[in-house]
This record gives C-alpha cells, structure tokens and sequence, in this order.
C-alpha cells in the first residue's frame, strides 16, 4: 500500500494530533497521506482508508466509501469496540505490520435498505412538491433497525420474507443485522452472536410483548419487507427506521422497508491473528 487517507472523528481528534502524527509517521516510509473529515474528497488511488474513532466512525465511513473499492482500518480513540483492529498503545507496530504487508482483507456483507410509502403518503408528498429522497437506498455494515418515535408506545409491525407474511408484532422495534452488526445491538436485545465472515441475516425483535418470539436467522438472499400497520384503536403510528444508528427516517401505518443484502461490500484491514472467538472470549470476560 501506498496511498493512505485519514478520516478522523472530530470529538475525539479534534485538533487532528492523532492524525497528524500518522501522516507524519507515513511520509517518513515514503507513502502519502491525506486528512481530511470528507470521505466524497477522497481519489481513486487512495489504497487504505485510516479510520480514527470508534465503531461507530468506521460505520459512517463504510456508508460514504460504499462506492469506492477501498478497505478500511479502524484504529480506536473511544471505548473497546469489535470493528476497530488498532489500539493507541500498539500504533506504530500496527502501522508498520501494514507497511511490510502483513495484513489480510476480509469482505463484510452489508444491508440495502428502501423505503416505500403507501399511496396516502406518497400523493401527500407530490402536492405539497416534496422530493422524496427516501425512495432512494440507503446502506448498513451493522443494522437496520425500526425503534419507536415519540411517545413511549408499542410498535406493531407485520414482517414478510421473500413475499411470504411470516409473524405480526407487538415490540419495541426490530433489528435487521448482518453477522458484523450481530454483536452490536442485535447482542444487547437478545439476538445471536454470529462469526463476522458469515453470510446471512439476523431478525430481533426489541423487546417482543409476547413469550414465544425469538430471533430469525435468514439466507443472505432472502428479501424481507417490514410494514407498519395500524396502531391502538387503528390509529396512525409514527416510527423511525435507522441506518448503522446514523441515518434516520421517519415512517408511518402503511409503509414499508424492503430489506436484502447489499450488492457491494465493506473491506476491513486485519492485523490482528488473533480468531474472532478468541476476541469474543476477551471481551465477555471483561
């Protein structure tokens, strides 16, 4: 690798030191490097893509590089995390394993998300001339997830698989997560732990008002479709679908999201030998 670009979390490196010192650290083995908070700046021939944060920094550069064939490196200044391979302590033997090529790239499956509205909505949004920019897909390394919006009530949603209505529910949301995103949120809420190189689709329920539902686990082709229907006494609800915890829509009874796996996927640096059950038992031994 030759060409490096940082992409730094501003509340963390705010007067860019981090940053700065791996530039300088870089330039001095004669590659190039660039900073800059902007991923749209980034130029096709940039091999690795720094990433200085946390989890949740690299997520939000896995969605703006999506277009780009670049792998990431996360390198952690926040707490403990599962996507960020480097510690502050071990900076400099890190950045020289990846300078001397010692370092594979593993391919993580991502999640495409749609919104559809239903007719009500969608006439409402053309007489009143609003663009609807939800119509367009929007992408997840770790989840997609339908929480409440407002008021403390319950959801009720219906989900579909592949076009087939599978269960209605009663929850506090829904987490769509790939195996990257499994130990995430879909962890907190119950769902399984899944090895981060495996290719299918976790379904949680948040919190389910019944005694019987538990995790789906799907194929990575599958199709899920998630709609809100009516709520107390057939009123309207009001909820919100998130995209990796940053990108937030609002939805209403009688949308839809339509839920398969992404086309593109995310390339993460590993320098680490060490297995990710070992990471695992590392970290719930904590």
């Amino acid at each position: 690798m030759k060409h490096f670009y940082i992409i730094a979390n501003q509340h963390k490196d705010g007067k860019l030191e981090k940053s700065n010192y791996i530039k300088e650290y870089l330039e001095s083995h004669n590659r190039t490097c660039s900073i800059n908070a902007d991923a749209n700046k980034i130029t096709e021939d940039v091999d690795c893509v720094l990433v200085l944060g946390g989890d949740g920094t690299l997520l939000q550069a896995a969605r703006d590089i999506i277009d780009k064939d670049m792998p990431l490196l996360g390198i952690n200044l926040g707490t403990l995390g599962y996507l960020a391979e480097i510690e502050e302590s071990g900076l400099e033997s890190a950045l020289d394993q990846l300078l001397e090529g010692q370092y594979d790239i593993e391919q993580r499956m991502m999640l495409s998300g749609k919104v559809i509205r239903n007719e009500y909505h969608e006439k409402l949004h053309q007489e009143n001339g609003i663009v609807d920019y939800d119509k367009k897909e929007s992408y997840a390394l770790n989840d997609i997830v339908i929480t409440r919006s407002g008021t403390l009530q319950i959801i009720k949603f219906n989900l579909y698989v592949n076009g087939q209505f599978l269960n209605r529910y009663n929850a506090d949301g829904v987490i769509v997560a790939t195996p990257t995103g499994s130990t995430g949120y879909n962890m907190s809420a119950g769902g399984p732990i899944v090895e981060p190189k495996a290719e299918l689709i976790v379904v949680t329920p948040i919190c389910p008002h019944t005694l019987n539902t538990r995790s789906i686990v799907l194929a990575p082709a599958d199709k899920i479709e998630i709609e809100i229907v009516s709520g107390r006494e057939d009123s309207v609800q009001q909820v919100e679908v998130n995209f990796d915890g940053s990108h937030k829509l609002i939805l209403y009874t009688g949308d839809r999201v339509e839920i398969r796996r992404a086309m593109k996927t995310t390339g993460i640096v590993k320098l680490n030998r060490v297995s990710f059950l070992e990471v695992l038992h590392k970290k719930m031994s904590d």
